[in-house]
């Protein structure tokens, strides 16, 4: 059995979909952060089948949680303080993100204007279906 040591401080994002977690690794910029970061892929789990595991040890203040929700809102946010979780954050799907989906719309204003944000509203909560703000296109798996 593997064995990861407990973090002091930081976060441990659980019951991630198996095979995201480095998706989310790179969305969340952890790649640029300096802190230890555990990842644990395809880790047994009751709930899931199997799962995958991020620890983080590093300020809960750098997770953004629109992001974490967009790419799955199932997942569970640890806060760990002194070597125990603390509190418990629940995801929910953000009215409104910038700059995680691409506009793919090549008429698109943001295709054309250098720049500008992307931005995309949440269309259908029940399907988690975000449109572009500009022209409406449907965003597209990117995650």
């Amino acid at each position: 059995m593997l064995n990861v040591g407990k973090i002091e401080e930081g976060f441990v994002l659980d019951h991630i979909k198996a095979g995201k977690s480095l998706s989310i690794y790179y969305h969340l910029g952890l790649d640029k952060l300096d802190c230890t970061v555990a990842i644990i892929k395809n880790a047994r789990s009751n709930k899931l089948g199997k799962k995958d595991i991020l620890k983080v040890e590093c300020d809960i203040h750098m997770l953004d949680m629109d992001v974490l929700a967009v790419i799955d809102h199932n997942i569970t946010v640890n806060v760990i303080k002194n070597g125990k979780i603390v509190d418990k954050k629940d995801l929910q799907l953000p009215k409104e993100i910038r700059d995680v989906y691409q506009c793919k719309n090549p008429r698109c204003i943001t295709s054309i204007e250098q720049g500008l944000p992307h931005i995309f509203v949440l269309a259908d909560e029940e399907t988690e279906t975000y449109r572009c703000k500009y022209c409406e296109e449907k965003a597209r798996e990117q995650m």
